[in-house]
């Protein structure tokens, strides 16, 4: 076989009479679907996968964390109804309540990923969103810095869509990179790329007995006992997320790169097995997990880092010290930074434990800002982004990459694009003031700046 390149010339379906299109339908995509479909606009949503919510729901990250900073509630707007309405289903872990989203400090809480999986399909529905599940975008028409349509192939084929804005919430800027907006890889300012983890659900916990401060001494004794294939010590560990079932984020997927199929592949296979292997570890090491039962590995990997766009904006490790808030601030949050060990190493892990003693946690009332600017690549007319693969540095995102501020970043994208509809304003132009009091009509927490 030649090693030349292939050129694939054919004719496909045209579509056309959507104001906005979607790439992703995880909490960025979804946030930007309800709340621009909400505003009148004709709304396609396309998910790569079977299941909206992305991390929440196929990823089986059924948590939400860092919704109060002690004193008061960060969310609002679209992020808060979800919650409450999980809440009010019943669909809420047990010894969760609303104080978690309101006075508790430096808490998450559990949910039920099925529960949120009908929530946002119900949500959609009302709103009117045309949902695409098994569809992906795979290429774009570009004129310039504006994007004319995009081209997606499904099991039914190849279908071009012309629409006058659109917005990547893939969590890997796949349609920003496409597009050909400016881009950071991960692993290009940086020797690694903080490591992946595939969660699973487990079932047979005796709660009564179970605590996770048990978690770390019993870590440590496997480790000594030899018990783990890799000496990875950094365990976040289960979370319940039901009556009867918790969450495992445990077992780091060294070396993946989130950007290579085939570094992917590897890393999923390696994935299902530290699924089971954690599972037999919490058997044998800790209180109340010795009948506990690997359910189901997820689908959908946890990915942490992969690629993010430069923006107009970019939110930085100096933004987040000095607890900076914005005058198009489009939320407000309170999640300290998080980055993962790199190595299952002795010296990565005193690195990881130095800088989590030594981090600059947000004190009870304190909170930062998200400026418009992250979320759209630098000098676009009609792009924006939502999620994961905003305009941030490495630091920062390790913070904002969670599903609560992804979900307000998707409500701010989503009527920001509604917005230049009605008034022909650019992206890059855009008048913020009038987008933040739109989102503040619509129940989105934005104090004032200053």
């Amino acid at each position: 076989m030649s090693d030349s390149a292939f050129v694939l010339a054919r004719k496909i379906k045209r579509e056309s009479g959507y104001d906005l299109v979607i790439a992703g339908g995880g909490p960025g995509g979804c946030g930007a679907a309800i709340a621009a479909a909400r505003l009148g606009a004709r709304v396609l949503l396309l998910e790569a996968g079977g299941c909206l919510g992305g991390m929440g729901s196929a990823g089986l990250v059924a948590a939400w964390s860092h919704m109060s900073n002690g004193k008061h509630s960060v969310i609002g707007g679209l992020m808060l109804e979800l919650v409450e309405t999980m809440y009010a289903r019943g669909f809420i872990a047990p010894t969760y309540d609303e104080r978690f989203w309101t006075v508790i400090h430096n808490r998450g809480l559990g949910f039920n990923a099925e529960g949120y999986k009908l929530l946002l399909d119900e949500l959609c529905a009302e709103a009117g969103v045309e949902v695409r599940l098994f569809t992906n975008v795979i290429d774009a028409d570009v004129s310039g810095s504006a994007v004319n349509g995009v081209i997606l192939h499904n099991i039914e084929g190849y279908s071009f869509v012309e629409t006058p804005t659109v917005i990547d919430a893939t969590g890997d800027a796949v349609l920003a990179h496409i597009c050909g907006a400016a881009t950071r890889r991960a692993g290009q300012d940086t020797p690694n790329i903080m490591p992946p983890t595939l969660c699973s659900l487990q079932t047979g916990i005796d709660y009564e007995t179970f605590h996770r401060k048990l978690q770390q001494d019993a870590v440590d004794r496997a480790l000594e006992d030899g018990f783990f294939s890799q000496p990875d010590r950094h365990v976040p560990g289960l979370f319940r997320s039901g009556e009867h079932f918790a969450t495992l984020n445990a077992g780091h997927l060294f070396g993946a790169d989130a950007l290579d199929t085939a570094s992917l592949s590897d890393a999923m296979r390696k994935g299902r097995r530290l699924a089971r292997e954690y599972n037999e570890f919490f058997r044998k090491y800790v209180p109340g997990c010795e009948r506990m039962e690997l359910v189901a590995t997820a689908p959908l990997p946890g990915i942490r880092e992969s690629r993010r766009i430069v923006g107009e904006t970019e939110l930085n490790a100096d933004d987040y010290r000095a607890r900076r808030t914005f005058p198009d601030q489009i939320a407000i949050y309170c999640k300290q930074t998080d980055i993962h060990v790199y190595a299952p190493t002795p010296e990565e892990y005193t690195r990881y434990q130095r800088e989590f003693e030594e981090a600059d946690l947000l004190q009870p009332g304190e909170y930062y800002g998200l400026p418009y600017g992250i979320l759209v690549p630098k000098g676009w007319k009609n792009l924006w982004v939502a999620g994961r693969c905003c305009s941030s540095d490495l630091k920062v995102n390790g913070a904002i990459r969670d599903q609560p501020a992804c979900i307000m970043m998707g409500q701010a994208a989503g009527t920001a694009a509604v917005q230049a509809l009605n008034t022909g304003q650019n992206a890059n132009t855009l008048d913020t003031a009038a987008l933040v009091k739109t989102l503040r009509e619509q129940g989105a927490n934005l104090p004032s700046h200053g």
